[in-house]
Parts: C-alpha cells; structure tokens; sequence
C-alpha cells in the first residue's frame, strides 16, 4: 500500500510522476498532510496498445477516484469518478495520514485490457499533484478570480445604471402624470366658465327677447 512513498518524494521536483495500475484492484497510498493543506491532483490514464506499441489515452476508461482520513475511522472525503483524464482536489480538514485510492475501469471491450503484452499489465496513471497551502495554490486561480470580480463589478454598475434609469423614467412619468392632471383641471374649470358664460348669455337674451315682445304686445 505504500509502494509510491519514493515517488513521493519526488513530486517536489518532478511536475508529474505515472504508476501503472492492476485492474483487479486499486492502487493507493498514503499521504500525510497537515491541517487546512489543500491537494489539487491532475491525473490521466492510458491504456496499451499491441497495434502502435505504445501508450495512449482511451475515452472507454474511468478513474474511481477516493481519500480517505485514516485518523478518522476511514471517513471518506473524496469519492468521485471521472473519464481518462480529469482533476480532484480536497483539504485535510485535520492533521493526519489520508489514503488516496484509484480503481481503474473500462467499457472500451478491447482484449488487450489485461494483455500479457502491456508492459506492467493494465494501464498507466500519470498523476500531476500539488500540495500545499490553501492561499498558496490558489494563487494559480487568482486571474481567473480577479477577473469574475471585473465581471461582478461591472454588472454591478450596470444594474445600477438600470437602477437610476428606472428611478429617472418613474420621475419622468410621475412629472408627466402631474402635467396631465393639470391640464385636465384647466380643461374643465374653463368648459365650466364656458358654460356658465353661455347660461348667462342665453338667460339675457331670453330676457331681452321677452321685453321687446311685450312692448310690441302694448303697441
């Protein structure tokens, strides 16, 4: 189980180191690691081809990828699994010894999977690990965050250009609807002096045509 502590020791130096790996079991190791360390690991596996000779990646393999915390009665912090190629990353929440475990799979159905040919039998894992501190491996990430903050930030301004639109279109609209009222009141306080205008005119013509009748009666 502890067959790769040498190439450990190596990952210092070495950007990536490969094992190959049984498919009738899986293949760990262990790590101890200190509290709050986080462990980004990129792995891909390839598989052996009689034809070409040579090792190379197959889309029908699958990594089942597991750690866990021996410290902690085997609590599992990792369990995902993934194509011929992908990435895993987890923090020791405590200080201690973790075990690391992939099993290989395949759906590929070609008969060299277990060929006496392939050299080590069953496929080759090449795993690139980093470990360190938190602050110190996402340093790698810190553009990619920098730069969803631009993006934030100028949503941000954008919804608050939308804000004051808005608030500037309600301002508008309630100055427009105070116009409206306006003119309406105008439109009726003149049709009412109007109308009071043609009452009086009519009554006084009424008046006036009354007389001259009466006066024309008498004469």
């Amino acid at each position: 189980m502890r067959t790769l502590l040498p190439f450990l020791s190596l990952a210092a130096m070495a950007r990536a180191l490969y094992f190959y790996i049984d498919v009738t079991k899986p293949k760990c190791f262990f790590e101890e690691l200190p509290k709050d360390t986080l462990v980004v690991g990129h792995y891909t596996a390839e598989e052996w081809n009689d034809q070409r000779r040579a090792w190379e990646k197959h889309d029908g393999i699958s990594i089942y990828i597991s750690v866990d915390e021996i410290f902690d009665n085997d609590h599992r912090v990792v369990s995902q699994r993934g194509g011929p190629s992908g990435k895993f990353t987890f923090t020791a929440a405590e200080a201690g010894d973790h075990k690391i475990c992939f099993t290989p799979s395949s759906n590929s159905g070609r008969s060299n999977w277990l060929s006496a040919a392939s050299p080590n039998g069953g496929i080759r894992l090449t795993l690139d690990m980093a470990i360190g501190e938190t602050s110190a491996l996402d340093g790698g990430n810190k553009e990619k965050i920098q730069d969803l903050a631009t993006r934030v930030k100028d949503l941000n301004a954008r919804l608050n250009d939308i804000r004051r639109e808005q608030v500037f279109q309600r301002e508008r609209e309630a100055e427009f609807r105070d116009q409206s009222e306006s003119t309406n009141a105008r439109v009726v306080r003149w049709i009412l002096i109007q109308l009071t205008v043609l009452g009086v005119t009519c009554a006084w013509q009424l008046s006036h045509l009354r007389s001259f009748f009466i006066k024309q009666k008498l004469t």
